[in-house]
């Protein structure tokens, strides 16, 4: 027992002394930026946007780069997996205020619902944003009226950030094979 207690010791002193020295290779940004972290005010931010998806035709933005050998047999599409650079914008309109890109990975990855495994960015180009993205990673069950999915972390402005995002699909034009997706975000973040 007391060989346990003098290694606990003595790994919580390399642990401690390695946390420093992480600490003091720090950039002065880096510094001033995880000072902030730890004691600055966190904001609540509601954000409400649309995701204009356009599935096919010229100038399209979703692409198929994979499927399984089910995949054609399969009544939810299980195993497709498409990459997406869609327009975000302030309205549903396609023609409205863009705010930024829609990028990421989504794959059909339920047997049985139509649910999607979804990587997704939030790129913002423009506004108060400009130069931050949010990240979700989640399940999505895309038939749903309402749809909750975690924000995982983010850049910029929202470092750090975490909070929730509900998504419905405001509009689909199946003779286009357009898309308009509704996005309503809550975020929670350091205040620089």
């Amino acid at each position: 027992m007391g060989n346990l207690g003098v290694f606990l010791k003595i790994f919580s002193l390399i642990v401690a002394m390695s946390s420093l020295h992480a600490i003091a290779q720090l950039s002065k940004q880096e510094k001033t930026w995880f000072q902030k972290y730890y004691l600055g005010k966190k904001e609540v931010t509601k954000l409400h946007f649309y995701v204009q998806d356009k599935l096919s035709g010229p100038n399209k933005t979703v692409y198929e780069v994979s499927r399984s050998n089910i995949t054609s047999i399969s009544p939810t599409s299980f195993g497709q997996v498409r990459v997406l650079d869609d327009l975000l914008t302030a309205g549903p309109d396609r023609n409205s205020t863009e705010l930024g890109r829609a990028q990421g990975l989504i794959t059909f990855a339920d047997l049985k619902q139509s649910a999607l495994a979804m990587n997704l960015n939030f790129v913002f180009t423009s506004g108060k944003y400009n130069g931050s993205t949010l990240c979700i990673l989640g399940r999505n069950p895309i038939l749903e009226r309402d749809r909750e999915l975690p924000i995982v972390g983010g850049t910029g402005i929202f470092r750090m950030a975490r909070g929730y995002s509900i998504s419905n699909t405001y509009s689909y034009d199946p003779i286009e094979d357009y898309g308009v997706i509704e996005y309503t975000v809550y975020v929670t973040y350091v205040k620089g």
